[in-house]
């Protein structure tokens, strides 16, 4: 196993050019959630080219590529996801997008350039691989309901024993890595509360039914849900986003709107949380005489990391030597459909350092100058083959 893990970091080493190329292409190529065309096919076409057996339109715009190993073993499933963001790049990079108002602001590009990056290190000496390796390259990560799910549901998973995935963190010191056992990531949930009064002239309040008060009420009983009602030692955010009401300064409009965010980790915090905000929402509407119409929608789910399977983690990326430090992190707010593979069978997903080495190159993801540095993505094959390897020596319980 030492000898075949040298030679498939080695494989890696030789092909970081290509792999920093397929990443500047996608890059460049950006397609929206549920919109992917070019960019599946350029995966599967890749995949195939190595001798990958392949399956496309998987659950919708998924590809899933299977590598059959020389040896007996476990089935091991990699999954990237590779759509981009509705923002407009403001990034000098020669290789910036070419698509008015979107670009790959997250990282979902690095992701795919590595996955691809292993599957030509392990196709190149199938021979002496033990097991199989399922490569899933996963559509609409950005968007609920996700591509996760119809991806799953298409039998993306079948006959996996394990399945590991990471992301590229420009917030993260390049050359450190980061895993969790248990929550890494919370439930996203968001609402919509429109408060209906009775408008009128502002000099003449007592005519009217005003939602502005009343729509500021509720938000700030909304904050009682974690200070009051939750057990200190769990957690939960809930998040006022927007607040719009009325268009001129003399006049109480007729409604007001709020919309936010919930995010959680125990499934009985979010439950509780849901039914708190809807009982609010209406309470304190009924009691100023408003009516409160509310929309609640759930996310993705938390993402709960297993416990043999971090354990993986955090020794393979031992042995990437690209790597300083590998540390447990705290858990996460933003959320991740990787969750729902997690669920099906044994898992593990973390965080690879990219952080660029200029401070002023440093932004979070999600924004118009986001990047990372490419470097990162070597660690991420490489660690991805090592967590291979080091799988078949496990027991998986699911």
């Amino acid at each position: 196993m030492k000898e075949l893990l040298k030679q498939l970091h080695k494989a890696i080493d030789e092909t970081k050019e290509e792999m920093i190329t397929i990443r500047r292409d996608l890059h460049r190529h950006p397609e929206l959630s549920f919109q992917e065309e070019r960019t599946p096919k350029i995966i599967a076409d890749y995949l195939e080219e190595l001798g990958v057996e392949v399956r496309r339109n998987v659950g919708g715009r998924g590809v899933v590529g299977i590598l059959k190993g020389g040896l007996p073993g476990k089935t091991i499933a990699l999954r990237a996801d590779f759509d981009a963001l509705p923002i407009q790049e403001k990034t000098d990079v020669p290789y910036k997008s070419t698509v008015p108002g979107v670009m790959h602001a997250c990282g979902h590009d690095g992701h795919t350039a590595a996955l691809l990056a292993t599957a030509k290190a392990l196709a190149k000496n199938s021979d002496s691989l033990p097991g199989n390796v399922v490569f899933i390259h996963q559509f609409a990560e950005e968007v609920v309901p996700g591509g996760a799910k119809p991806m799953i549901e298409d039998g993306c998973l079948n006959g996996v024993d394990a399945v590991f995935g990471c992301h590229l963190m420009s917030g993260m010191p390049f050359g450190n890595v980061y895993y969790r056992e248990g929550y890494i990531q919370a439930a996203a949930d968001t609402f919509a509360i429109r408060v209906k009064g009775k408008g009128g002239h502002g000099a003449t309040p007592h005519n009217t039914v005003d939602p502005i008060i009343i729509g500021s009420q509720i938000a700030m009983n909304l904050q009682t849900i974690t200070s009051r009602r939750l057990d200190p030692l769990k957690e939960l955010v809930v998040s006022i986003g927007s607040f719009h009401a009325g268009e001129a300064s003399n006049v109480i409009p007729d409604s007001a709107e709020l919309t936010g965010t919930v995010r959680s980790f125990d499934p009985e915090v979010r439950s509780m949380a849901e039914r708190s905000l809807k009982k609010i929402a209406s309470s304190v509407a009924e009691a100023n005489d408003a009516i409160a119409e509310i929309s609640y929608e759930r996310g993705y789910d938390s993402l709960w990391n297993h416990c043999e399977e971090t354990k993986i983690v955090k020794e393979s990326l031992e042995n990437v030597a690209e790597v300083k430090e590998v540390l447990e992190t705290p858990p996460i707010m933003p959320s991740e459909d990787f969750s729902y593979y997690t669920q099906q069978v044994p898992g593990s997903y973390f965080f690879i350092g990219a952080q660029m080495e200029n401070p002023s190159d440093v932004f979070p993801h999600h924004h118009e100058k986001f990047n990372f540095d490419e470097r990162a993505m070597t660690i991420a094959a490489k660690g991805f083959c090592s967590i291979i390897l080091s799988s078949q020596q496990q027991t998986f319980v699911n």
